[in-house]
């Protein structure tokens, strides 16, 4: 009932096509293997194979270029660690109103990351926490002194446009400096600058 209630709201919308709908994690495999989609929305609890074990088979293949949202009904860390471990481009609740879904599915298409506003300050304590300490960074220079601002803000979960705010800059340039983050630290997205930030000992832990 959720998934073709959500595919019918994903349908009325102009951006946006439903290439496929399938009812088990096995053939949410298949399926992102044969149309190749921009996007996956997968929920945790599936038949055959869950979302988690689905979300591990579809990153892990050569060449995907698909981004995976990864969707649950329980705010479980568990879940939300194992599934930032494999590389998912967003984790969120099914209580979050239909619009956000889409909005969600739109960030992640874009090449953008995000997780439920409900769990994201909990999450970074938690997953970091739960991580070994990277060494330091080796080439502390990397990023220019406005990057290592931006990716500071971004660690602190603030939104592109709370960014610029707080910057005096427009957010337009903050996307630009993200966008040149993630390409110098080699990351996926958001969600991993906020680990990689985190991990690095970049951020000051609570």
């Amino acid at each position: 009932m959720f998934r073709s209630g959500m595919r019918a709201v994903l349908d009325t919308q102009p951006d946006l096509e439903c290439v496929g709908e399938v009812a088990d994690g096995a053939a949410a495999v298949r399926e992102v293997a044969a149309t190749r989609p921009d996007v996956a929305v997968l929920d945790i609890r599936m038949p055959r194979l869950d979302g988690l074990a689905a979300t591990e088979a579809i990153l892990s293949t050569p060449g995907n270029r698909t981004r995976v949202l990864v969707l649950t009904t329980y705010d479980l860390d568990e879940h939300v660690h194992r599934a930032l471990s494999l590389g998912a481009s967003g984790f969120l609740l099914k209580s979050l109103p239909p619009e956000e879904l889409v909005s969600a599915v739109r960030v992640a298409a874009r090449g953008d990351a995000l997780i439920d506003p409900s769990v994201t300050k909990r999450l970074v304590s938690r997953f970091t926490a739960s991580l070994a300490p990277a060494p330091a960074l080796a080439e502390p220079d990397r990023l220019t002194s406005r990057e290592q601002e931006v990716l500071l803000l971004v660690a602190d979960a603030l939104s592109n446009a709370e960014i610029a705010a707080a910057l005096h800059i427009g957010e337009e340039t903050v996307k630009t400096h993200v966008s040149r983050v993630l390409a110098k630290l080699g990351l996926r997205d958001r969600v991993h600058a906020v680990v990689y930030a985190h991990r690095h000992g970049l951020v000051r832990r609570p």
